[in-house]
């Protein structure tokens, strides 16, 4: 008899779930954060709330294991996607949405856990990591504000 086969691929809604033990590195101050200027090595588009950032990634059908850098905001409840410099322009004036590029800093953090305000739901693999391409980010996110019962349908 065939054995079913449990996927274990990590899920964007859970992995962006911070742990018990995450949280108590956050409690103990055991991780540091940084400021980082955007616009040089890439944008930022601030997606609120987090769940609709998740949903974004979802939908497009991009995997967490490819190594590219979302970080959630918990306390501001803002997700935070990378793409190429210059381009996230694309999503400015969408609805929940904040473009962050030349003169603007994210806070990232400066190891494996970061903290409640900077957390790595997927951190980059790869120098440089792969970054979201804007053109989906938007038609995505656009879709999702016409529909939002669309939000996990791929």
């Amino acid at each position: 008899m065939a054995q079913s086969v449990k996927n274990s691929t990590p899920t964007w809604h859970r992995l962006a779930q911070p742990s018990d033990r995450l949280r108590a590195h956050w409690v103990r101050g055991d991780d540091r954060t940084h400021w980082v200027a955007c616009g040089r090595t890439w944008d930022v588009v601030a997606v609120s709330p987090i769940s609709l950032g998740l949903d974004v990634l979802v939908a497009m059908r991009v995997g967490p294991r490819r190594g590219y850098p979302v970080l959630a905001d918990h306390l501001r409840d803002q997700l935070y996607v990378l793409v190429p410099p210059g381009t996230g322009r694309a999503a400015a004036g969408l609805p929940g949405v904040r473009v962050l590029s030349d003169g603007f800093q994210l806070l990232m953090p400066a190891g494996q856990h970061g903290s409640p305000v900077a957390h790595w739901v997927s951190p980059p693999r790869d120098n440089p990591p792969p970054l979201i391409r804007p053109d989906r980010l938007v038609h995505h996110l656009r879709a999702l504000a016409r529909d939002p019962q669309e939000a996990a349908t791929p």
